[in-house]
């Protein structure tokens, strides 16, 4: 079934969406103020983990409402390194003040720098194997997979929340300022943290539209629409569908790691349901199964809901549930599907108008030939 599977060659009009989406993001400091210009860095993050959630749910059909956990486990990895910047050999100050009287011993790898971006990528996709390894070995899949993960989240922030020794609590971890004794605040350091994250966010990319271009996503696709049929040819859907939960969670790591940096803090609130299922709309917005929607889809709604709530402060919530009902009702297939069925209708008008044309000068080429 797949051995006649090729790579799939970009078709031009991609290629050239891509270098100016690349021209785009590489301009953007030079008209965005530093404030829009850290909103973006912010939102590029998202981004990041939005591609990884479309690898998983728009590919592989698997649902995944935990998408928060992983993206904290990568925050609080870069988090816990930052703040022990911060402390200068100290403890941290929330520690000092719930009575720990040394460093935790699992506080210890993160006084380095290499070594916290390590476990930012590693944390979130050891979490996910060894829950995927157990959950799709036993078929557990649909709906019943996506409340295990759900309840994995209320586990997560139960246990964050309750350590507040350790993790600081409900407050999270905050408080610190510097990046190898830079400024996080200094416009050039926030400058070069935006061009890391879009960096980032091409790489992310750049993996999962490869992934996606190999044999490998024939294998995915075929598990999203028939799983036992592709468990007769031989395969063995759980291994794959690991690997794409363990992709997307590291992905999401890798987002949570650069949100940190932006944002200077962390808090069980930002991994808990709300947020995850937040980071599903994104992917539902930008349209499933194409990467790029994911990207547009979390740039999108991230941008609508700053600017309509900085302009409606008091009902922005309402303009924001509205646009989710348009999405679904009239646009099932996203803001990407929009743009391919437009592109779609330019391509016919031409092509009649080209051949009505072609059609014409032909009329008067025989006429002459008369």
């Amino acid at each position: 079934m797949l051995r006649n599977f090729t790579m799939k060659q970009p078709r031009p009009w991609m290629i050239a969406g891509y270098a100016i989406a690349i021209l785009l993001l590489a301009l953007a400091p030079l008209f965005l103020s530093d404030f829009r210009l850290s909103l973006m860095s912010k939102f590029l993050a998202f981004a990041i983990l939005a591609v990884g959630l479309d690898l998983l749910w728009g590919y592989t059909g698997i649902l995944s409402l935990g998408q928060g956990v992983f993206f904290g486990l990568g925050a609080y990895a870069m988090a816990m390194y930052l703040k022990l910047e911060a402390a200068g050999g100290r403890l941290p100050d929330f520690m000092e003040w719930s009575g720990v009287s040394s460093l935790p011993w699992f506080w210890a790898p993160f006084q380095y720098f290499w070594v916290a971006v390590a476990l930012a990528i590693v944390l979130p996709g050891a979490v996910a194997f060894l829950l995927g390894w157990f959950t799709f070995r036993n078929r557990v899949r649909g709906v019943y997979f996506s409340i295990l993960t759900q309840a994995l989240v209320i586990m997560a922030v139960t246990l964050i929340v309750g350590q507040q020794g350790y993790t600081g609590g409900t407050n999270g971890v905050t408080g610190f300022r510097t990046l190898f004794g830079f400024s996080l605040s200094d416009p050039d350091v926030k400058k070069t943290l935006y061009y890391a994250t879009a960096g980032a966010l091409i790489v992310s990319f750049a993996l999962c539209r490869w992934l996606i271009g190999t044999r490998l996503s024939r294998v995915l696709q075929a598990i999203r629409e028939r799983e036992n049929r592709v468990r007769f040819f031989g395969y063995n859907p759980a291994a794959f569908q690991v690997f794409a939960f363990v992709v997307s969670a590291a992905l999401a790591g890798v987002a949570g790691m650069f949100f940190v940096l932006h944002v200077g803090i962390i808090s069980p609130s930002m991994m808990g349901i709300v947020p995850s299922i937040e980071m599903v709309l994104w992917v539902a917005v930008g349209g499933r199964g194409t990467l790029a929607g994911a990207v547009l889809g979390t740039l999108a709604m991230n941008f609508a809901k700053s600017f309509i709530s900085e302009a409606y402060p008091d009902i922005w919530l309402l303009f924001l549930g509205a646009a989710f009902v348009v999405v679904v009702l009239f646009l099932p297939r996203g803001l990407a599907g929009l743009f391919a069925d437009a592109a779609s209708f330019v391509k016919r008008r031409l092509e009649r108008r080209l051949g009505g044309v072609e059609g014409s000068f032909g009329s008067v080429v025989r006429e002459g030939d008369r």
